[in-house]
This record gives C-alpha cells, sequence and structure tokens, in this order.
C-alpha cells in the first residue's frame, strides 16, 4: 500500500481513475485508490519497499510532471499501526497518524521533544512515535497544530505524510479484504 505526500494540494493535482492507470502500468496487481490523498492499494512481486518508492516516484514525475514522495507499507505493517495506537482512549475522531519514510534518530527524537516542550503552546495536543509512526491526539484538529508534515520534516530529517485515524482504518479493511 502507498500514501504519497501532498497531492491534490497546492498545484499538484492528480485523478485517482489516472494514478490507477499509472500503477496498473507498472504491473501491479488489485489497484484501488481511496479518496483524492494518494492512498494506493495494490500487490506487487517487487517485494523492496525502497526500489518499489523510487519507481512509482518517478513514473509519477514523468507523467505529471512533478516530485512526491511516496511512502509504503505493508499490510501487516497497517495492521500493527492500528493495534499500536498508544492513544485508544482518546477520542478517535482527533487522532491521526503520519507515517515516516524511515525510522528518525534518537538524537533528532530528543531534540524534537525539547523542541516541542520550549515552542509549542497548545499543550492538549500529543505526539507518540513509534518505529516509522507517530501518532498524534489533536483534540483542536489538524489544521491548528504545529505538529503537521512539515514540522517533523523539518526536525527529523525525514518525509512524512499523515491521514486520520478514520482513514488508517479504512485502508487496513482495505488492505485485510485482498
Amino acid at each position: 500500500m502507498s500514501m504519497i505526500r501532498g497531492i491534490n494540494v497546492g498545484g499538484k493535482k492528480v485523478k485517482m481513475d489516472r494514478l490507477k492507470e499509472l500503477y496498473k502500468s507498472l504491473d501491479f496487481e488489485d489497484v484501488k485508490t481511496y479518496i483524492q490523498s494518494g492512498n494506493v492499494i495494490f500487490e506487487s512481486k517487487e517485494l523492496d519497499k525502497i526500489k518499489l518508492s523510487h519507481i512509482i516516484e518517478k513514473e509519477i514525475a514523468e507523467i505529471f510532471n512533478f516530485d512526491v514522495k511516496v511512502l509504503l507499507r505493508t499490510k501487516n505493517e497497517m495492521i500493527n499501526v492500528i493495534n499500536g495506537n498508544p492513544f485508544k482512549q482518546e477520542d478517535f475522531n482527533h487522532l491521526y497518524v503520519t507515517f515516516l519514510s524511515d525510522i528518525p534518530s534518537e538524537k533528532l527524537i530528543k531534540d524534537l521533544a525539547c523542541t516541542i516542550d520550549e515552542n509549542i503552546e497548545n499543550k492538549s495536543d500529543k505526539y507518540n512515535i513509534i518505529g516509522m509512526e507517530i501518532y498524534l491526539f489533536l483534540p483542536n484538529g489538524y489544521g491548528r497544530t504545529k505538529l503537521n508534515n512539515n514540522f517533523f520534516e523539518k526536525k527529523l530529517d525525514i518525509s512524512a505524510t499523515t491521514r486520520n485515524w478514520r482513514t488508517v482504518n479504512r485502508l487496513v479493511d482495505f488492505v485485510s479484504n485482498m
């Protein structure tokens, strides 16, 4: 499964049917898209996620004439995201997951914690980094937090894309039924 960072915002428009065709042209099977934010569920014989990401990114650049980051997760990784939610007691309408392209370094995670403690005014926003995911509880919504993709990418020197909890669950439903 892939999540594409930053399409259908800021001028990077991609219709999901064209994206689906692009994935099919790469010989991926059982291709499905979910909503307009670049979620593509597919099966591939190629198992190397880094290689797959680069193949998809290159093809998107060639066809749509812009660069994006593609983050991949397997079915089991997505199931683990659901099961690993540290905010199970919180209102799911305010839960988000930021998916990272790699595991951030311990030093950058420590530096991030200091930055958040010192500079983020909204103390009701909570985050928890587990592996390649950042779980977010944002009672005032994603649009009002400083804990967004750009913030995490800058502080952790890593690519990121965020999905709300409903979308994460829906994607798990899709991959579980394949």
